[in-house]
Formats: structure tokens, sequence, C-alpha cells
């Protein structure tokens, strides 16, 4: 302790002969000047002593002094940090009670959060039942409108009618009972109600629109199954009739369309052929006019204007029925051809047509044979019959003239030989 402390201190300074007299030992002790000890008298070694022991009296009271000031403060100090301990304690079993306080409101919370979370789970998984249940029951419902809308359409024309018009008339009549209430229930309701309560009904109008429209009981035309199914095997046999006739209809698409490749390909090769063809032809017209041209010339230079009327009428009437040939077989032709180049047309055109008659089927053959055998045997009858009226018209015509006409005497008269010889005739070529 402090107090001990000074003393041994004092004691040492007091009873050392080496050490000086102790002036001051703490800064705030006061030091007892030599002018306020009167010195005794007595020796000088005896009053130093007296004075240097009342020195040391006042230094020692005045460290009691400072000792007990020391003392109260620490006394203080240690009541101070006694009750900062007392606080400190309190404090410390405060927060104790505090944590354990808000320990029990967090594991009460957390209880409440994981009931909460158990409750939405159950409410979740309910809600996913609940939601697969409407769904397969809108499929039920859809399968069983479906059902309603054929077994609608199965029914006579006139029940449907009646049925709308009956459904109408439901209708109108439910929605003519429905309004005053609406109102009654609308004028006492508050407008936050009144709101809600509008949103609510008209969902539960939807609601009831989809699941059942009007409270209607069902009402079916047929009233025993067997009539159903007396129409069911009726539908079923128009529709394996229908089946039948439209495979046999995409058969002969299927055969159409080939005839129609087949076709296709012959015109193209035809096309082909007849391209060909008209190019020859074209540089075999060029050539024959060339050709006639130098003809004509040398018929001028050496006929000198002779001309046969009858070779060219024979000629022309050669001409004609060539090309009467011509355009049955081969059709119109827009150029003038010569009749050489319509007998070479219609020659090529009989090669073609002779190809083409091995790939002909032979049924085919034989009845486009007995087709332009009768066909020829009606012209040749028509041409007969054609030739014999023109007999008989021009017997009609000979006989009508011959009686028509004059009567002509003959007169007899000497022969007169021409003497003058016949003078050649030179036609002039202009070169």
């Amino acid at each position: 302790m402090p107090f001990h402390w000074l003393h041994s201190r004092l004691y040492y300074e007091l009873f050392s002969p080496q050490q000086p007299p102790l002036l001051s030992i703490h800064p705030s002790i006061p030091v007892c000047s030599s002018s306020s000890i009167s010195p005794p008298s007595l020796s000088p070694q005896h009053s130093l002593s007296q004075y240097s022991l009342a020195v040391k009296r006042g230094e020692i009271e005045q460290l009691e002094k400072v000792a007990a000031a020391e003392e109260r403060k620490l006394t203080h100090a240690e009541q101070f940090l006694e009750d900062d301990a007392i606080i400190f304690d309190q404090f410390l079993k405060e927060n104790d009670k505090n944590s354990v306080e808000a320990i029990k409101v967090a594991e009460l919370e957390t209880k409440v959060k994981m009931e909460k979370m158990s409750e939405i789970k159950r409410i979740t998984t309910r809600m996913v039942t609940i939601k697969s249940d409407i769904s397969k029951f809108e499929d039920i419902m859809k399968e069983f409108k479906m059902h309603k809308e054929f077994l609608f359409k199965l029914s006579p024309l006139e029940w449907q009618e009646a049925h709308r018009a009956k459904a109408k008339t439901l209708k109108l009549k439910s929605a003519t009972k429905d309004k005053p209430k609406e109102k009654d229930k609308d004028e006492r309701a508050t407008p936050k109600r009144r709101t809600s309560m509008c949103s609510f009904l008209v969902s539960l109008s939807s609601v009831c629109g989809v699941c059942c429209p009007l409270q209607e009981d069902p009402e079916l035309y047929f009233r025993d199954p067997r009539q159903l199914l007396e129409l069911l095997t009726e539908l079923e046999e128009q529709n394996l009739s229908l089946i039948q006739n439209s495979r046999e209809t995409e058969d002969a698409q299927e055969e159409f369309r080939q005839v129609m490749d087949y076709n296709r390909k012959k015109m193209e090769v035809e096309t082909n052929q007849l391209t060909q063809q008209i190019d020859i032809m074209t540089h075999t017209i060029h050539r024959e006019r060339e050709r006639a041209a130098e003809l004509e010339l040398r018929a001028r230079l050496f006929n000198f204007g002779k001309y046969k009327s009858d070779d060219k009428g024979m000629f022309d009437s050669l001409g004609a029925k060539v090309e009467e040939v011509y355009r049955v077989c081969v059709g119109d032709s827009e150029a003038n051809l010569s009749t050489l180049q319509m007998l070479k047309a219609i020659e090529s055109r009989l090669d073609e047509l002779l190809e083409n008659v091995e790939i002909v089927p032979k049924e085919r053959l034989v009845l486009a044979e007995r087709a332009k055998e009768k066909e020829r045997r009606f012209r040749l009858r028509d041409e007969k019959m054609h030739q014999d009226k023109q007999h008989q018209e021009e017997r009609l015509k000979r006989a009508l003239e011959r009686a028509q006409a004059d009567v002509k005497k003959t007169v007899s008269h000497t022969i007169c030989l021409n003497t003058t010889p016949l003078q050649s005739y030179s036609p002039k070529i202009s070169v």
C-alpha cells in the first residue's frame, strides 16, 4: 500500500547518515521553511536534531494527509469500480436476457415461418391438383360437347331449328329475370362492395356460362340407342363408299398423270422432230426456190412460150389432193409449202405413225381400225350417193338442154385447106 511505502521511505531518510535531509517527498507536499522553526536554546547539535525532527514530523503529517487523501480517492475509485462492475454485470445479465428472449422470438418466428411455408406448400400442391382436375374436367367437357354437337348435327334440321328457338327464348327469359335482382343488390350494396360484387358476378356468370349454360336440361332427338346405331351404320357405309370412290379417283388421277407425263414426253420428242423438220424444210425451201428460179429461166429459154393447159390442170389437181392429204395427216401449215415438201412431211408422219403403232395396245388398235373402217364405209357410201346424184342431175340437164335446143339444118360446104405456113413464135428474152 502507499502508506506503508511512505513510512519506510521516511524512516530511511531520517536515520540514514549519508543522505541529506528530505526537503520534499512529494511535489504536492509543502516544505517547512527553517524560519518557521525556532532553534532551541541548546547545543547546536541538539538544536539541529530538534529542528530536523520537527521538519520530519511536519513532513510526516503532510504525508499522512496526502496518504489519507489518496486513500479516500482510492476508496472512491474502488467504489466507482465496484459500481461499474455492478452496472456491467447488470448490463451483461440484461444482454443475456435480451439474447435469450431474441433467440426465443427467432425460434418462434422460424417455427411460424416453417408452418407458413408448409401451409404454402400444401396449398400449392392442392392448387396443382385442383388445376389438374380442372384441366381433366375441361377435357371431359370438351369431349362431351363434341359428342353433343355430333348428335345435334345428326338430328333433322326441323328439330335443330326448334331447339335453337327454344334455347333463345330460355336465354331471354333468364336475362329478364336476372335484371331486377341485380338492380336490388346494387342499390343495397356500398360502392366498394358493389364493384367487388360486380366483378365477382361477371366471373361467376362466365364460369356458369361455360360449365352449364342457362341451366337447361340436355335434350336429344334420339330416344332409342338403336336409332343412333342404325344411323351410324348408314354413315359408315356412306363413308366406305366415299373412301372407295376417293381411291378410284386417286387411281384414275395417277393413271391420268402417267398418261400426261407420257404425252408430255411424246410432245417434247415431236416438238424436237418438228423443229428439225422445220430447219430441214427451211433449207429445202431455200434450195427449191433457187432451183425453181433456175428451172423457170431454163423453161423460158427452151420452151419458147409453149404452154400445155392439160398438164397444168393435172398437176393442179394432184397438188390439191396432196394438200388435202397433208391437212388431214399433218395439219394446216402457215407457210406456203410445195407439193414435194408436203409429200416429204406426209412420209415422215407416216413413218412416225407406223413406229407408234407398235406401242399402242392391241385392243385400242382394233377399236381404231374398226372406227376407221366404219368411217371409210360411210364416206364411200356418201361419195357414191353424191356421184349418183351428180350423174342424175347431169342426165336431167342434158335432157333439158336437148329439149330446149333449136333444130339446125345441116349445110354442106367444101373444105378449103389453109396453105399459109404457120409462123414460129419466138419470145423476146431480156437478159
